[in-house]
């Protein structure tokens, strides 16, 4: 296994878990379970959202404590 795949720090194991959820967990089973008609949708859709949203500031917040090679890192901005 490379250095940049290897969990460098609890910060970098965070990200790409929270990287990997945003991205590969599929809400269609609960998306099923949970919409019923039109206003049930239109509160899936939002609250889907807002929990995308929470997950990707959760991510961005952490960008400055990644290893300096990974493909997200980004300096923090003062």
């Amino acid at each position: 296994m490379s250095k940049g795949n290897r969990a460098q720090t609890i910060p970098h194991v965070e990200h790409d878990v929270l990287k990997e959820v945003l991205d590969n967990i599929p809400l269609d089973d609960l998306h099923d379970a949970m919409v019923a008609d039109e206003a049930s949708e239109k509160r899936f859709k939002k609250g889907a959202g807002n929990v995308a949203k929470l997950i990707r500031n959760l991510m961005v917040r952490r960008q400055h404590r990644l290893p300096h090679d990974h493909e997200d890192y980004k300096p923090k901005e003062d």
